[in-house]
């Protein structure tokens, strides 16, 4: 059986990779001076506390080729068959640095496999990206039929969210300036999705915060099209910046407008915190397109 990694960015539940024997590579960021990641972790909450309460601006780093390659030494030890499943290389250099690795890994380790594919997706889409490979290889699929699969379904993974303001993700680059003004209106909030390249677009905005999470299972109904209809049992994935009683409401009226059933709800790791900001409710789900 091979083995699946991700990156933290894929903000699933550490009890999620110990049950599925899912690595996963630490994306460092940097809050008051000191570097947390790879030796030194932060809980979730205080650091959303530090970004609301003190005004806190932390900043984020992708792995680089070095850090990639001592991670893949670390897991070749025991798995001679990796599938990494990246962060979206519209939103980092991650990917390619990965696949920097894995090339040199591979030269010097004939017995070695690795597979890096680039998700085009964040947060928990990052992570229900993970999660059909992880039913794939349970249901005795190769490494090879799994990667082929995702690549094809690639566009399927559909993402919306919604942010209190847009000032994190411009200050990141995430997002131009100009959409960043939707986020400096008074009680303006704005939608936003991963289009077909990986990058943040703004799709809409909305007056208040209610709209704008009943705009992300407006987008839902939208988007879903056959998918949802042939597949009742999909898990719906929503993530939150500290935000776990609008990620619910999210949950609830997906149930009730749609009769889902199964869900996974998770915090937003500091790595995509830092740029998404408190307040942030993102929804994931399998659609026709993105």
């Amino acid at each position: 059986m091979f083995k699946i990694i991700t990156d933290s960015t894929a903000d699933l539940p550490k009890e999620y990779l110990d049950e599925h024997g899912i690595g996963c590579m630490p994306i460092s960021y940097i809050l008051d001076g000191i570097t947390y990641g790879k030796d030194k972790e932060m809980d979730w909450k205080n650091f959303y506390a530090m970004m609301r309460e003190e005004g806190k601006m932390p900043t984020t780093s992708q792995i680089n080729p070095a850090e990639a390659k001592e991670y893949f030494e670390e897991y070749i030890k025991t798995d001679k068959e990796i599938l990494h499943l990246a962060f979206s290389s519209g939103l980092s250099g991650t990917y390619s640095n990965l696949c920097m690795a894995a090339e040199e890994i591979m030269e010097e380790h004939q017995d070695v496999r690795i597979m890096v594919i680039d998700s085009l997706c964040a947060s928990m889409g990052e992570g229900l990206f993970v999660h059909k490979a992880v039913m794939m290889r349970d249901a005795g699929k190769t490494m090879e039929e799994t990667a082929q699969w995702l690549k094809e379904h690639v566009q399927n993974f559909v993402h919306a969210f919604t942010v209190y303001d847009l000032f994190h993700l411009y200050r990141g680059g995430r997002v131009s300036r100009t959409a960043a003004v939707f986020g400096t209106l008074a009680s303006i909030k704005p939608t936003l999705h991963v289009d077909q390249e990986g990058h943040l677009i703004v799709i809409g905005k909305v007056r208040g915060r209610r709209k704008s999470l009943l705009a992300l299972v407006n987008y839902m109904e939208e988007k879903m099209g056959s998918w949802m209809q042939e597949n009742k049992d999909d898990m719906i994935f929503i993530s939150h910046g500290d935000a776990l009683e609008d990620a619910e409401f999210v949950r609830d009226q997906i149930r009730e407008r749609f009769g889902m059933e199964h869900f996974m709800i998770n915090h937003i790791g500091p790595t995509i915190g830092a740029h998404s900001g408190p307040g942030t409710v993102a929804l994931f789900f399998m659609g026709e397109s993105r």
